[in-house]
């Protein structure tokens, strides 16, 4: 990827929003971006398994996990899914499991950090819907981009 979130601050200034949430890249790429597509659920990754299991083309997913600590929503087994379905990257408002697994596969991944602890299966979550978390609206089909800076986000 030839972008960094840094010079397109520079160059577009506020159309950009800038997420201030701190993330830790955790996947095999650093630096990603692509149409956002979104889920928001709490403490079950049900729709996220449907949804990437679904061609990616190129986006990125974001998460919704409302900011939960609890439950990890991305494992290795479900962004392996994303990768070879042609998803970007995935960004996660909640923790991951799996972290050295992850960080052999080639998809983007961030995340609020870690937790060994599976998401609890129930059919809660929303597909394709607004998304609020770090200051910034994620709106499906919006452009998100993202590296070792930092998420930014088209208004």
């Amino acid at each position: 990827m030839s972008f960094a979130t840094a010079d397109l601050y520079d160059q577009h200034g506020e159309d950009l929003q800038s997420v201030t949430t701190q993330m830790i890249s955790v996947g095999g790429v650093h630096r990603f971006t692509g149409p956002i597509r979104t889920v928001r659920c709490f403490e079950s990754n049900v729709e996220v398994k449907k949804l990437v299991a679904t061609p990616g083309e190129g986006a990125v997913l974001v998460i919704d996990g409302q900011g939960s600590m609890n439950r990890a929503l991305l494992g290795d087994n479900v962004a392996r899914t994303a990768m070879e379905n042609g998803w970007a990257g995935v960004i996660v408002n909640a923790p991951v499991r799996d972290r050295v697994e992850l960080g052999t596969l080639q998809i983007g991944v961030k995340a609020l950090g870690t937790n060994p602890r599976k998401s609890e299966p129930n059919d809660s979550g929303e597909t394709d819907v607004i998304v609020n978390f770090g200051g910034v609206t994620f709106r499906p089909g919006k452009t998100v981009w993202a590296d070792e800076d930092g998420i930014l986000v088209e208004r």
